[in-house]
């Protein structure tokens, strides 16, 4: 995979630094705080709509049930609309590996193969070279969008919004002063957060982290295990409850073809493994699989969840495997393309997180329409924390906001040039209040567009189901 970093490892400091003030000529901080809809911007529905047109149209009015559900919910489900919104604005040129989608709910905490909790970035469907600010605005824009679904003033809904700009500014700052391996091996583990919280006073802070790391640490490949399967009389096999999910061999008429077509599928995802990940796969058994409907914005996508057991029916690996289709950033860069989307996916996802799942791994396959058709494969569940907004006081939304600004910039930090971020960025707070500007308009375009949606299934241009 290329490096998407702009600068060459034979400049000094200096000379990078100097080419990070050079790109405020091409996009000055205050021109990010101005947002208003280019002319001829794309109707928001036929963009969704565009999408929805490579994915299972059976399930296609369950997304857009989702995203009509709120604001937050469109916003998550609204990536392809935002990015072709970002494209036309200035940019400074400072490439990074983005997240692609980088809202809050994608920042939580983590299991490492070290068996520690750590925070991070979880979502990289949509991961792809380009200019660093693309990830930093949708991420402000998120907080500004769940600061309005909680009821907050906009004063408090700034006031996180600055919050995660100016920990990103600040922690890249940090960057940039230090040892390259000294940046890649950065982590925000338990210990990082527990320095923020003590540093903040918030008492309900300390309170909630605290329970969320211990539900963290539950909800694990066991639990999944429990709630999605059953013992039936050929064994343990994977729960039905369609449409959300539907074994496969409730979708196919031959079983033998079924076998040998998902064996084939198997063995190509191991290759993706480094060796010694493949020995431990291969103590596995394949014994079932089933389709499943996950997220906002991935709704539609092809998914699978596939269990195999190991020693006995009490030693179970749950993989999900789940479509990578192109990255709706793709029609705005110019960075490398990929044979395979799954294997974008996962090299995207390896540059960013300081570390990742020991199965990730990428496949490739015929669906069962006939087309071709890209994967990337992960363990189901393994410690995942989820935050939840809704229950945020502005305090707590604003501490939330100043861990993923700051997680985002070591995301960033690796792929990209510290220095010259950070010498752009500058040490006062114009980028900051410039972010709260355009994060306060979009928020105000997501709405526009969130209603559009709401119009075209009033007059039956789309069709929308709850799941």
């Amino acid at each position: 995979m290329a490096v998407p970093g702009s600068f060459s490892a034979s400049l000094s400091p200096a000379e990078r630094a100097a080419h990070g003030r050079n790109a405020r000529r091409r996009a000055p901080r205050s021109s990010h705080g101005w947002f208003e809809a280019a002319p001829g911007r794309p109707d928001p529905v036929d963009v969704i709509e565009q999408q929805s047109a490579t994915r299972l149209p059976e399930l296609v009015p369950i997304r857009y049930g989702r995203m009509l559900e709120a604001p937050f919910r469109f916003y998550r489900g609204a990536a392809a609309v935002m990015a072709a919104d970002l494209a036309p604005l200035p940019g400074t040129g400072l490439t990074v590996q983005l997240c692609g989608d980088a809202h809050l709910l994608n920042f939580r905490l983590l299991a490492s193969p070290e068996r520690r909790l750590v925070f991070d970035i979880n979502d990289f469907d949509e991961t792809l070279a380009g200019p660093f600010e693309w990830d930093v605005k949708r991420l402000a824009a998120s907080f500004a969008v769940a600061g309005r679904a909680n009821g907050f003033s906009a004063g408090e809904q700034n006031d996180a919004v600055e919050a995660c700009v100016r920990a990103y500014r600040r922690r890249m700052r940090e960057f940039a002063g230090m040892r390259t391996l000294d940046i890649w091996y950065a982590q925000d583990d338990a210990d990082r957060i527990h320095e923020l919280l003590a540093s903040s006073k918030h008492r309900e802070a300390g309170r909630r982290t605290a329970e969320a790391t211990a539900r963290a640490r539950t909800r694990t490949h066991l639990q999944a295990f429990e709630k999605l399967t059953r013992v039936t009389a050929d064994g343990r096999r994977i729960t039905p409850d369609p449409p959300l999910i539907t074994p496969l061999r409730d979708l196919l008429d031959d079983p033998a073809t079924e076998e040998k077509a998902l064996r084939e599928v198997l063995d190509q995802y191991a290759r993706s493994l480094s060796s010694e990940r493949r020995h431990l796969l291969r103590r596995f058994r394949l014994v079932d699989v089933a389709r499943k409907v996950v997220g906002v914005g991935s709704v539609g996508t092809r998914c699978w969840i596939v269990l195999l057991l190991g020693r006995d029916d009490d030693d179970p690996l749950l993989l999900q495997a789940k479509e990578a289709q192109e990255s709706v950033l793709a029609p705005y860069t110019s960075g490398e393309r990929y044979d395979n989307q799954g294997r974008r996916v996962v090299a995207g996802q390896r540059l960013i997180q300081t570390t990742s799942d020991i199965l990730l791994g990428w496949t490739h396959t015929v669906g069962l329409d006939g087309h071709p058709r890209d994967f990337y494969v992960r363990q189901l569940r393994d410690w995942k924390g989820i935050a939840r907004p809704e229950t945020m006081d502005p305090g707590l939304l604003r501490l939330f906001a100043r861990l993923c600004g700051a997680c985002l910039a070591r995301a960033h930090a690796r792929s990209g040039d510290p220095v010259a971020i950070a010498a752009y960025l500058g040490g006062g707070d114009r980028f900051d209040r410039a972010l709260t500007l355009f994060a306060q308009a979009y928020a105000d375009q997501n709405e526009r567009d969130f209603e559009a949606l709401g119009a075209a299934v009033e007059s039956g241009r789309v069709r929308a189901a709850s799941a």
